[in-house]
């Protein structure tokens, strides 16, 4: 994650009058054994599988990952030059954990895994993703997904 003094004046002055929404504190839901859940992955690191047509700036889209997707045939487009890609490029894992998911599943320590996991391009005005929130949402209950991991970057 990068500090706000290390980034150009003009993007910290942006960032810092972002309306924030207000979030309602407490548990939404009472949640089922982290052994029965079904669990899918969101990424903000712009990955989408080599086949499928890269992340430009401010694209509020996403990008389908399938759960049996090989480490080899993901790409990152992300798009924002003070985004490290380092940890990336040696570990999937550090903006997309689909490995570790697959060992708990294997351990028992959650249900399963989903069938889809999805990516955005983290630099996008969250107000322009509602729409794509919502089908990605869609696509999540249709496939009876309990809870997620969010993998900001």
């Amino acid at each position: 994650m990068v500090r706000m003094n290390a980034v150009p004046p003009e993007t910290a002055k942006r960032w810092s009058e972002m309306e924030m929404p207000e979030v309602p504190k407490g548990a939404w839901v009472t949640p089922k054994p982290l052994k029965d859940m079904r669990v899918a992955i969101i990424s903000s690191a712009g990955l989408h599988p080599k086949k499928d047509r890269p992340f430009f700036r401010g694209e509020a889209d996403y990008r389908t990952i399938p759960a049996d997707v090989s480490r080899d045939d993901l790409y990152m487009s992300h798009v924002s030059s003070n985004f490290d890609r380092v940890g990336l490029q040696e570990d999937i894992n550090v903006a997309f954990p689909v490995d570790r998911l697959r060992e708990l599943a294997d351990e028992g320590f959650i249900g399963s895994v989903a069938t889809n996991h999805f990516s955005f391009m983290g630099a996008t005005d969250p107000t322009q993703m509602k729409e794509k929130v919502g089908e990605v949402a869609d696509k999540l209950r249709a496939d009876k997904v309990d809870t997620l991991v969010l993998a900001g970057v």
